[in-house]
């Protein structure tokens, strides 16, 4: 593997800060999107769960109907017994025989009370169905409405940042690879740790930058210097000159301009 050329601290640091600017901007395009993939995955998941109850509802419904089918088969067999029952009583020979026949017929009867019983249960139950299948259909489509909504603003800001953001991320490896892997690592390391992902701020007022810790002037010196790099005692951040810093900032933004 090709080794990096030899930079001056001067140029790393350059660089390094070249590189903040790039993935600050790439934060900020994140930042639009925000929430809203999230949202849409969760509205997807919410729209294809709902589905998916609507589905079991209407099975429910038709095995309901086989139910009630069942039962009025069974109503209409126990009709047919009761009918033979009585035709078989004429014609017995003993009380017994008479008797026997007539707890089949008791029998039968129950079973059609029975089975219409369970008809009207099932009717009930239909309706109950027919009422929670209403209540979903209509949340459904309040949900697919929202769906398609969040779509249409995630899919409008995408449009607008997508071809920048890959951009972006494509310069972001590019300037990775200018700096050597030492200094890349703690970069990455502090963008991790510190609010807003800034790994390397310019000193402002005294200061370095987002922070209230003043900076000692003996060490604002050495840092105007650009002889070495330098980190923030309090936060760990890389600290750059205001001078330095302005001065890539406008080389960036023509760069982001042409993005």
């Amino acid at each position: 593997m090709a080794k990096k050329k030899e930079v001056s601290v001067e140029e790393r640091l350059r660089a390094l800060y070249d590189l903040q600017l790039i993935d600050s901007r790439i934060d900020e395009i994140r930042n639009v999107r925000g929430e809203l993939p999230l949202e849409v995955r969760d509205l997807e998941d919410e729209v294809a769960g709902l589905n998916i109850r609507l589905e079991k509802l209407v099975n429910d419904l038709q095995t309901i109907d086989n139910d009630i089918s069942s039962r009025k088969n069974l109503i209409e067999e126990s009709k047919a017994l009761i009918k033979k029952y009585g035709e078989q009583q004429k014609n017995v020979r003993n009380n017994r025989e008479f008797n026997s026949l007539s707890k089949e017929v008791e029998f039968q009867e129950l079973e059609i009370q029975l089975a219409e019983k369970h008809i009207k249960e099932f009717k009930a139950q239909i309706e109950q169905k027919k009422e929670v299948i209403a209540a979903t259909k209509e949340q459904l489509k309040e949900r697919e409405t929202h769906l398609k909504h969040k779509k249409g603003e995630l899919d409008a800001i995408l449009a607008e940042t997508e071809k920048e953001e890959q951009a972006l991320i494509a310069k972001s490896e590019d300037y990775k690879k200018q700096i050597e892997d030492r200094l890349v690592a703690a970069y990455d390391r502090i963008r991790k740790n510190v609010k807003n992902g800034l790994a390397v701020v310019p000193i402002e007022r005294g200061a370095s930058g987002g922070s209230f810790f003043t900076i000692p002037p003996q060490v604002q010196v050495e840092i105007a210097s650009r002889k070495k790099v330098i980190t923030d005692e309090h936060s760990g951040r890389i600290l750059v000159d205001a001078a330095l810093a302005e001065e890539q900032k406008a080389k960036m933004e023509k760069l982001f301009a042409k993005l």
